[in-house]
């Protein structure tokens, strides 16, 4: 498993969110069934980065809290049954899953935190389980996939014991 963690600012929070980060990325695959090791890209930004991305990718020109860049198309969600068809789906050298790339703002992490009235450990491990499961092919733009997901990214986070 690869998971590489960039960060472009300075971060002061006072827990090792390195490992968090890696935990809530396992903790997800495991819970979707991902039967493959895989490959994922961390980066921790600022509102400023974020938004320029959000601008680009989405047309929304306001910061964000996460944004998603998965490498995969899948026919249903987290359904890994086809993917050794399909091109491009695997690295050359390593052999794992290109599942692809989150970004977070830590600004937003820490102003979510508080807004919401939980720690910034729960703030962060709620975005990656987000993203993860958007890099698994979920959405939440209809009422019944965000219900969906929902119940999985508490699922994800409860199975590690990151509850509100």
């Amino acid at each position: 498993m690869t998971i590489q963690i960039e960060k472009e600012i300075d971060i002061s929070w006072n827990f090792d969110y390195e490992t968090l980060i890696k935990t809530v990325i396992l903790a997800a695959m495991d819970y979707e069934a991902c039967p493959y090791e895989a490959e994922i890209g961390v980066i921790l930004t600022d509102n400023s980065s974020i938004c320029e991305i959000n601008l680009q990718q989405r047309g929304i020109n306001q910061p964000t809290d996460v944004l998603s860049f998965p490498m995969i198309e899948y026919e249903m969600v987290a359904d890994f049954d086809k993917l050794e068809e399909q091109e491009d789906c695997f690295h050359p050298e390593t052999g794992e899953l290109l599942l692809g790339d989150i970004m977070i703002s830590v600004e937003k992490v820490d102003s979510q935190a508080k807004e919401y009235g939980h720690s910034k450990e729960r703030e962060l491990g709620f975005l990656v389980a987000h993203s993860m499961l958007h890099l698994f092919g979920y959405d939440h733009i209809k009422e019944e996939e965000r219900k969906c997901m929902e119940e999985h990214q508490e699922a994800i986070l409860q199975s590690i014991g990151l509850c509100r």
